[in-house]
């Protein structure tokens, strides 16, 4: 009976405090769970990078079929990159009433030709910090045209410089002998005193001053890739592998992701011949 009674009144430890957590081994959990997160963030990150590639690669598409059919449209002719510039009222992606205002993408000539929406899709990786400041570049998507030949009426001179004989049309397809390898659209921006949208893809050198060399507008925002659209239709991805500053604007092109691919210093990928 003794026995019994003494094994009766031997403590018990409650149900609550067995399950309990100490301060060490709750510590130990937070920087298990810290370290989990470290490590799957990079993956995450590639992951929604990788996401936004696809969706630019698919703006570019659209593109590439309006401005296709815009060359349907209009006798084999492509949109002008910057119709009758001297005005300075039209691009490729919109137009303006006065040289004050933003371009209204509403308003621009492949409007009936990218579908339902009717408009151009930003690239959901651009990021340039001026996009109020510098408004009047604003409704491209972050993406350049290359205007320098397939967004001009030209041909070439025999000393191998080119010649615009009429910016109000864009070039004839026909006359594009390399589509595969001609350059139509790319992710592009341009270093002013930051990072600002522009509308234009620019080649190496000026076609009419070969010596002369252009600052480079092709964006590399993917992950260090461009995104490039071609005049066949299909739309991929390069590496940077050329850059260079004129000096002339203050934002390092070098360091906001700016250059060229391709591994040939010349204009090559954008001309038509």
């Amino acid at each position: 009976m003794m026995q019994r009674t003494l094994a009766h009144r031997v403590p018990v430890r409650s149900r609550g405090a067995s399950c309990a957590f100490t301060l060490i081994e709750l510590i130990v959990v937070v920087g298990i769970l810290a370290l989990l997160v470290s490590m799957l963030l990079p993956g995450l990150s590639a992951a929604r990078e990788q996401g936004r590639g696809v969706v630019c690669k698919s703006n570019l598409h659209q593109l590439l079929l309006a401005n296709m059919y815009y060359a349907e449209q209009s006798g084999g002719a492509y949109v002008p990159g910057a119709s009758n510039f001297p005005a300075n009222l039209d691009r490729w992606h919109g137009h303006r009433t006065r040289v004050s205002e933003p371009f209204d993408g509403r308003r621009g000539p492949l409007v009936p030709f990218l579908g339902r929406d009717e408009a151009i899709r930003a690239c959901p990786s651009l990021h340039a910090e001026n996009l109020g400041r510098y408004g009047f570049e604003r409704g491209n998507g972050g993406y350049g045209y290359n205007n320098r030949y397939v967004g001009v009426l030209g041909h070439e001179r025999s000393d191998g410089t080119f010649a615009v004989d009429d910016d109000r049309t864009g070039a004839l397809r026909d006359r594009v002998t390399r589509p595969t390898e001609t350059i139509m659209f790319t992710d592009a921006a341009f270093a002013g005193s930051a990072l600002i949208e522009y509308s234009f893809a620019e080649p190496r050198f000026h076609p009419d001053y070969p010596t002369l060399r252009t600052d480079p507008s092709i964006h590399f925002r993917h992950r260090a890739l461009a995104n490039v659209g071609w005049c066949d239709g299909h739309v991929d991805a390069h590496p940077r592998t050329f850059v260079w500053s004129s000096g002339w604007y203050e934002a390092d092109a070098a360091r906001l992701g700016l250059g060229w691919f391709g591994t040939q210093d010349d204009n090559r990928l954008f001309d038509l011949k």
